[in-house]
């Protein structure tokens, strides 16, 4: 049996102190490798505790951007060194400086203490103004992680992205096996079902970390690639442990994905000029929608939407007889 464990780190943040939570995420994350961890997941937004602003307030949004940081910056470098040190992989959460707003960032880093993947939002929750104040991600990617068990092809959604059967089915389609996902917000019976579905659907193993309560109300989770619980939290501050057999996922994938996703497949890098548009573009309706707008139509087709083949004009009627 080839296992993975996933570690869902199940807390609550200290408001937007980075240093108070640079040190508690430190020590869950040193508590998960005891327990024999190969990745640890925070929740969304860990440098921040994915603290609010008030619109309302002069200045409010700004000052917020201001709080984040950049990938070179010593909060990302603390974790790459914790996690070289524990030789433990650690999806790390935060906003990430940008050009314009911020992105609402995950960044995988693997036990070497390499970043494997950096991966940005896509559905931001435009409703808030929070995430409003941020620059949403243009793809879903999916990476090669080495762990102790061997190569394992992991992707990622945060928290709103699962709420779209898009998200889980294009890193499907990229060759995932399991689907990371930093969550903040309440988990009631239907989001934990809608989860489980994400999972069964399109055979991957998935794994959510939540806050836990008063903060949000926990039930961090995990599904394997059948929809089969693996493991899930309560409410209270507490590291949950999924263990993945990576033998028995791919057992069942196999049959059903035939030599549409066969193990050595390549990864291809994302074609960012063909998907920007069309993110953009569902993400210009989205909001014309909320705000009762008309829609107008789109200035160019869809670049995902395949291009009609052109078909010969009919043969002209036979004139007929005098």
């Amino acid at each position: 049996m080839t296992v993975v464990r996933v570690a869902l780190l199940q807390m609550t943040a200290r408001g937007d102190d980075q240093d108070a939570n640079l040190a508690k995420g430190e020590a869950f994350c040193r508590r998960a490798r005891e327990m024999g961890a190969d990745i640890a997941l925070f929740p969304e937004g860990w440098n921040i505790g994915y603290t609010r602003f008030d619109p309302a307030e002069p200045g409010a949004r700004e000052r917020w951007q201001a709080r984040a940081i950049g990938p070179d910056d010593r909060f990302v470098g603390h974790f790459r060194a914790l996690a070289e040190g524990l030789g433990m992989a650690i999806g790390l959460t935060y906003f990430e400086r940008w050009d314009g707003a911020p992105r609402n960032t995950l960044a995988l880093i693997d036990r070497r203490g390499r970043i494997a993947m950096t991966y940005a939002k896509v559905h931001t929750c435009d409703f808030g103004a929070m995430e409003a104040a941020c620059t949403p991600g243009d793809d879903f990617h999916v990476c090669a992680l080495d762990t102790a068990a061997g190569e394992l092809r992991v992707g990622a959604m945060i928290c709103y992205d699962r709420e779209f059967p898009e998200s889980a089915r294009i890193l499907m389609l990229k060759g995932a096996e399991l689907i990371l996902t930093p969550n903040a917000c309440h988990l009631d019976d239907r989001r934990l079902a809608q989860f489980r579905t994400r999972a069964f659907e399109n055979m991957v193993g998935v794994a959510m970390t939540n806050y836990a309560t008063p903060q949000h109300n926990g039930h961090s989770v995990a599904f394997g690639a059948d929809g089969t619980p693996l493991a899930e939290a309560d409410e209270a501050e507490q590291i949950c442990l999924a263990a993945f057999d990576l033998d028995a996922l791919r057992a069942y994938r196999a049959p059903h994905l035939g030599q549409c996703l066969p193990p050595a497949a390549p990864l291809r890098p994302p074609d960012r000029a063909r998907c920007r548009p069309a993110v953009c573009q569902g993400r210009r309706l989205l909001r014309a929608l909320r705000a009762g707008e008309a829609v107008a139509p789109a200035s160019a087709p869809c670049p995902l939407t395949p291009t009609p083949a052109t078909r010969p004009p009919p043969p002209a009627s036979p004139s007929a007889p005098p």
